[in-house]
């Protein structure tokens, strides 16, 4: 993967979360050039050491004035920070790139996977907040493109089955807790509604007054919007499962051209990020610490022979988060 032009001033807002190490590690094995870093997080954590880039950078809290000097700011810290304080670092003259849904859905804010609609981003565009999608959508919107693009999409159905790490350290905690003490009868459950180990959950998020939970609606939503079609239908249905890490997905998707699976397949293969598998299938283990998005079990519907059924992983950490992130700076530091 290609990587910045100059040494950058980079500032990392939840620095010390799943994604933030992720981002880090991002940064260190595809050897960024970094000028300066500042890590920021809760106060609990700060004046902790963190490597990169062959020096150690003491984590800060935000205070006015921050991000002055900065380039961009990756912020992975919930919505309310990030709408405090992206911003903020836009005003200091940095890109804020944001992983929190506090502006996926806004207008003139950009809502990026660099593979689908990266052109909305180069290196002529002004500070600014670019929103990280939703992990699930990122991967989903990667398979899409191709079709959309060749053949059309007249609509998509989605069942998401997604790892605890989706949760952050505190699901992912959950789980290893709960499997090392399985057989206690009674798990005590404080990330996920009920007990993940040897279960799934069918909620992700809070429920609506139609009964959808939140992260259906972002799928719902963001898909849309990320392909340039906000009259595409899409309807999703979110599942946690005990995977630790990278989401799966089955989909149904909709075509408005007849085409064969040969050609189908050559045209999902040619596509940038997407790794297909003819023969076989990814599963969340073999794709976890991977960068594309995995693509099997394609194949034609018996009852509609424009709809095709294929199955969908991604390391949600990585491609759903942190290295779509870089992937976005890469567009304007490249």
């Amino acid at each position: 993967m290609k990587t910045w032009k100059k040494p950058l001033k980079v500032g990392l807002v939840g620095a010390t979360g799943v994604v933030g190490e992720t981002f880090i590690n991002l940064l260190e094995e595809y050897t960024y050039p970094i000028e300066e870093f500042r890590p920021f997080a809760s106060q609990n954590s700060e004046g902790i050491k963190l490597f990169l880039a062959g020096k150690e950078w003491a984590v800060q809290i935000l205070k006015p004035g921050c991000f002055d000097g900065l380039d961009m700011v990756f912020f992975s810290s919930g919505d309310d920070i990030s709408k405090e304080w992206a911003p903020q670092a836009v005003k200091a003259g940095a890109f804020a790139i944001d992983n929190s849904n506090a502006f996926r859905m806004e207008k003139e804010t950009a809502l990026l996977v660099p593979e689908v609609n990266g052109h909305l981003i180069n290196s002529s565009s002004r500070p600014q907040v670019i929103a990280n999608p939703n992990c699930s959508t990122i991967q989903l919107t990667v398979a899409l493109k191709p079709l959309f693009d060749h053949y059309g999409i007249e609509d998509v159905t989605v069942a998401t089955y997604q790892a605890v790490s989706g949760a952050g350290l505190p699901g992912y905690e959950e789980l290893l807790t709960q499997t090392k003490n399985f057989e206690t009868p009674d798990h005590v459950s404080k990330t996920f509604p009920k007990q993940i180990l040897f279960n799934c959950i069918p909620q992700i998020g809070s429920f609506d007054d139609q009964g959808f939970c939140s992260e259906e609606s972002k799928i719902m939503n963001e898909t849309p919007k990320i392909l340039g079609d906000q009259n595409l239908k899409v309807s999703a249905f979110t599942v946690r499962i005990p995977a630790l890490n990278s989401h799966s997905e089955a989909v149904w998707v909709t075509l408005k051209k007849d085409v064969s699976r040969e050609v189908l397949l050559k045209t999902m293969d040619e596509f940038p990020g997407l790794a297909m598998m003819d023969q076989d299938y990814p599963t969340p283990l073999e794709v976890s610490g991977q960068d594309p998005v995995f693509v099997g079990r394609v194949h034609q519907d018996c009852h509609n022979p424009r709809r095709w059924l294929m199955w969908v992983v991604s390391d949600n950490l990585k491609k759903g988060a942190a290295l779509n992130g870089l992937q976005i700076a890469n567009l304007i530091f490249s």
